[in-house]
């Protein structure tokens, strides 16, 4: 058995560093320089229908001229069945 001394902030200091040790040399076996992971965010059903709708309702004069109407984005929003389930 090993005793080792020190407080809890340096042991999970050399905890953390073995395991991105480890980390490197997985990856230089496999050829890859770093070791990178994705997280995939999702998207909300709002952010899919802004995305696919956005060109579509636009203020048509006035100052505001080709910018979003999100007033009139919202309540078309909510008159879909994703914008019904939607908590408001």
């Amino acid at each position: 058995m090993v005793r080792i001394e020190g407080t809890l902030e340096e042991l999970r200091e050399l905890f953390v560093e073995g395991v991105k040790d480890e980390a490197r040399k997985v990856a230089k076996k496999a050829g890859k320089s770093i070791v990178k992971k994705t997280v995939k965010k999702t998207v909300s059903a709002w952010q899919r229908y802004m995305k696919n709708k956005k060109n579509q309702v636009k203020f048509k004069s006035g100052s505001k001229k080709g910018r979003l109407d999100l007033k009139k984005m919202a309540i078309a929003y909510r008159k879909t069945p994703a914008g019904k389930k939607a908590k408001r």
